[in-house]
């Protein structure tokens, strides 16, 4: 059924799918599936290049046992904010887990992440990332830590003197500058290796031709970053009253 959970059976028509390079949109048509369910089920379970049945079939069960463990019997679970389907959710964080570690964030720091991103706050304490997560503290604790070094993440205090982590709205601005900056380092280290090398010699021109390949693609970074954030960023309309306005 299309809204039912996905069979071993189909997870097998997926990967088969995926080998004969299928689009998601077509596998889902197959399925008698939401596209948007095939494409959240590849994407937390290895990508489309590394998917496999099996392992997902096995993966979902595990999860579904965490799930059943983490809430004991007649245990009282909030209500969900603006109505939200909870399952849903969890899947696409779930995604974009996956879709952070795909660029290269550890696991923890894309749930962490993750989290931040998708909570109506933008700020979360220890103790609710810990809750969340199902983790250590810890393991929060080591995961914060790395994100505010890299920009992503800064900490704050509430009324009550509680230490919170929050993402702002351009933190995406942030994370582009973050990696400018290490793109600008790469371009010199390999500025400094034509000296060593020598400049008359083929290993230092390669050396200079990444450096200014390197330069070019994050100054045009930055360039564009900087206009997308004074053009494109809108924060809430506000009413009189200081309420945003229906609509």
């Amino acid at each position: 059924m299309p809204g039912g959970r996905l069979t071993p059976q189909e997870r097998q028509q997926i990967a088969h799918g995926l080998a004969d390079g299928l689009a998601y949109a077509e596998i889902a048509r197959r399925l008698d599936r939401p596209t948007s369910t095939i494409t959240r089920e590849v994407m937390r379970n290895g990508g489309p290049t590394a998917y496999r049945a099996d392992l997902a079939q096995r993966s979902t069960e595990r999860r579904t046992r965490r799930r059943r463990q983490a809430a004991p019997r007649g245990a009282q679970v909030p209500a969900p904010a603006h109505g939200r389907d909870v399952e849903a959710v969890r899947e696409y964080e779930e995604m974009f887990t996956t879709l952070l570690m795909q660029q290269g964030l550890p696991k923890m720091m894309s749930r962490v992440l993750t989290c931040l991103y998708t909570t109506d706050a933008g700020s979360l304490t220890a103790s609710e990332l810990v809750r969340h997560l199902q983790v250590s503290p810890a393991s929060v604790s080591k995961a914060v830590a790395f994100l505010e070094s890299q920009g992503l993440i800064r900490r704050e205090r509430d009324e009550g003197r509680r230490e919170r982590y929050a993402v702002d709205d351009d933190v995406f601005y942030q994370g582009m500058m973050a990696s400018a900056r290490s793109s600008a380092q790469l371009a010199e280290t390999a500025r400094q290796g034509v000296g060593v090398l020598g400049p008359d010699t083929p290993a230092a021109t390669r050396l200079e031709n990444i450096a200014r390949f390197v330069d070019f693609v994050t100054e045009s970074l930055i360039r564009a970053a900087e206009q997308a954030r004074e053009v494109l960023h809108v924060k809430p309309e506000t009413t009189s009253d200081g309420t945003a306005p229906r609509g």
